[in-house]
């Protein structure tokens, strides 16, 4: 696995690769590797002869009052995992190499609308961070295919928005979201639950196994995300939301659509989780 610390390296090895005719695939990370993530990597070998993978915690997608600097950072363990998985590049930049002017400074790009409900709306400024960081990584890797998990759908459904509405030549590949054996989603942030709470989190995935029961059997939306919350708050999890959507611009369901997507959120201890049942 080549190891990249700096721009100067990673376009000289994708120069290298593209003059042979290789495809790329890239999957982005911040790193604190799970099974999850190793998923990308398989699903992205897929589609291309080289696979990039960077880790870089980015600054610009992190709030006032969050864990930016508490955020668990494990590079020798997450390049174990790479090794094991065959990655043919590490693109591990620092904060200065991707913001030399500084993250206030830095130009910004923002998907318009979808950033700013769900999760946009509970952290302000947070999709605009991922989107800049992820279209400076896209124009630094210049992949073919880019590879995300489907537990992130909010972020999924504003990154093939922005490729989209920018004309890159990326293919956006969605892979479904890898679970423990409880139905947890794996996550970075499930190493911040406490030994009880961890008992606790499972109440979420089964909060919306139970909306989409009930949304199948004709219940309207607002009842079921009702009927949800009340599920979490007895679980001993504090929900921030839960929303029933269309699945494909995440506009606010009715009974009579189809194809929808429960989303939810909530907090347990220090741990803000997320997961999204489709319908």
């Amino acid at each position: 696995m080549i190891f990249a610390n700096n721009i100067n390296t990673l376009r000289s090895q994708i120069t290298t690769w593209r003059k042979t005719g290789e495809q790329i695939a890239f999957v982005p990370t911040m790193g604190n590797l799970h099974q999850g993530h190793a998923e990308l990597v398989k699903q992205a070998r897929k589609y291309a002869q080289r696979v990039v993978v960077s880790i870089f915690v980015n600054p610009l997608q992190f709030g006032p009052n969050e864990d930016y600097l508490a955020y668990p950072r494990t590079l020798e363990a997450d390049q174990c995992l790479l090794e094991q998985l065959n990655t043919d590049l590490l693109f591990i930049p620092n904060v200065d190499t991707l913001y030399p002017n500084g993250k206030e400074r830095q130009t910004k790009i923002e998907v318009p609308e979808i950033s700013n409900i769900l999760c946009g709306a509970s952290r302000p400024g947070h999709f605009s961070g991922v989107t800049t960081i992820v279209c400076k990584l896209f124009n630094l890797v210049q992949p073919d295919t880019a590879v995300f998990g489907e537990k992130d759908w909010q972020q999924l459904m504003i990154i093939r928005r922005m490729v989209m509405d920018l004309n890159l030549p990326i293919t956006i590949i969605g892979v479904a979201t890898i679970r423990e054996a409880d139905g947890v989603a794996m996550s970075s942030r499930n190493g911040y639950l406490t030994t009880a709470e961890r008992q606790r989190a499972p109440a979420l995935y089964q909060s919306l196994q139970l909306a989409a029961e009930q949304l199948n059997n004709g219940q309207a939306p607002h009842l079921v995300e009702t009927e949800a919350k009340r599920y979490l708050l007895a679980a001993g999890l504090s929900p921030d939301y839960v929303s029933v959507r269309k699945k494909f611009d995440l506009t606010v369901a009715t009974a009579k659509d189809q194809n929808l997507i429960i989303l939810a959120a909530a907090y347990l201890g220090r741990a803000r989780l997320i997961d999204n049942v489709q319908v």
